[in-house]
């Protein structure tokens, strides 16, 4: 059998866990979002031109803020006998429709195999977008977190 580098082996993009703070204290109490079939996490820099005429003629940039985001897309989850919403689910719809602090949802995402980086918490603005559709289309929800303040690493929860 050939030797194959252990850097070739292709990872999915399902590697992502997504939680969501359920505490009302200091200390969290983390509950899975079930149901995500998307998920993507952003950084985006924005730079700002730092050009001077010393530059001969080169641009020169300067970083001058980080914003994060996760746009996700999730399937709308139940409990079969009672018919109550997930209340992780819940807890997201909830803070999408309110102002002041109750708006923010305490949120981590991280990988599932317990691979160190790409592991991140923060403080996050929702909206969320039921998709619609027709009668043999899942009920799926576009949810997005919008970050208020840093993203910040954290250890991986699920170990490596």
């Amino acid at each position: 059998m050939p030797d194959v580098a252990a850097e070739t082996v292709t990872t999915l993009a399902r590697r992502f866990r997504l939680e969501v703070d359920m505490s009302n204290t200091t200390t969290p109490s983390w509950a899975v979002v079930p149901g995500v079939q998307e998920f993507a996490p952003k950084i985006e820099p924005t730079d700002q031109d730092s050009t001077t005429y010393g530059s001969d003629g080169w641009a020169e940039n300067t970083r001058t803020m980080l914003a994060w985001s996760v746009e996700t897309t999730i399937t709308h989850r139940a409990h079969p006998t009672t018919g109550a919403w997930n209340a992780a689910q819940e807890k997201l719809r909830a803070a999408s429709k309110t102002f002041g602090a109750p708006s923010y949802v305490h949120v981590r995402w991280y990988d599932r195999d317990g691979k160190a980086g790409d592991n991140y918490e923060g403080s996050a603005l929702v909206t969320w977008e039921p998709d619609g559709g027709n009668s043999e289309d899942l009920d799926t929800i576009s949810v997005t977190l919008t970050g208020s303040g840093p993203a910040v690493e954290i250890p991986n929860p699920a170990g490596s």
